[in-house]
This record gives structure tokens, C-alpha cells and sequence, in this order.
């Protein structure tokens, strides 16, 4: 029952010792889509241009097959950091995937590949 309704997508499970970081908060180098994907311009005309980040954004960070939110902290022209809803078993270099909330549903608007982050130490049960 544990699988059961896909509860354990993006959980991760490996030896004490042999697993990546867990991080609760991430610096990434970032590249936005020109525009969004699937989404007309009210007047029915282009699409909708792709918004730079702003600080205080939630956005949707997709880091393998885990999904979860991310809060905006700080972002340059290229290189954001972003604190996590949910830590993320991860490592650096890993490639990642960030989505906006547009209408009521979450749109593809860049990628990016985590730099540093702020890691949290695993406890012994």
C-alpha cells in the first residue's frame, strides 16, 4: 500500500552513507523560454512573453522526478536561489526543470542545473 496512488514518486531510498546531499535551499544558473508554451495572448495573437523571475515568486521545481515548490530568495540575470517547500535528495550539477502557475495551471518557462545549496544534515534514527 505504500506505492499505492504513486505516494513514493520522487522518493529516494539507497544505503546510509551512499546518497546524494538533501538540500533545503538551492543556487541555480538559469535560461527562460522566450515564450510560454500553450498559452494564447488575450487578443488571440502570439503567445504570452515569458515574465524574468521576481523575488518572493513560488514557483514549481521539477529536480528528477521530484516536484515541488520553490520560493524566489534573490535572482540575477542569469543565477537565482531558491528555497524549497520540501528538501530535495539531489546533487550538484543535476539538471532541473522550472514551471509558473499561468491560469490556474503550471507552465514550462526555463531550465537550469543547481550551482550550491544550503544542505541539511540526515539524522540517525
Amino acid at each position: 500500500t505504500l506505492t499505492r496512488a504513486d505516494r513514493l514518486v520522487g522518493q529516494v531510498l539507497g544505503l546510509r552513507g551512499k546518497l546524494p546531499e538533501v538540500f533545503a535551499e538551492i543556487e541555480i544558473s538559469y535560461y527562460l523560454l522566450r515564450r510560454l508554451l500553450g498559452v494564447k495572448t488575450s487578443d488571440g495573437g502570439k503567445q504570452a512573453k515569458v515574465q524574468k523571475l521576481t523575488k518572493g515568486e513560488i514557483l514549481m521545481v521539477n529536480i528528477g522526478s521530484t516536484g515541488t515548490g520553490g520560493k524566489v530568495e534573490g535572482a540575477k540575470s542569469d543565477l537565482a536561489k531558491i528555497s524549497l517547500t520540501q528538501p530535495v535528495c539531489t546533487q550538484e550539477g543535476e539538471k532541473i526543470a522550472l514551471s509558473r502557475r499561468v491560469d490556474k495551471h503550471w507552465r514550462l518557462i526555463g531550465w537550469g542545473e543547481i550551482k550550491r545549496g544550503k544542505k541539511i544534515e540526515v539524522l540517525e534514527p
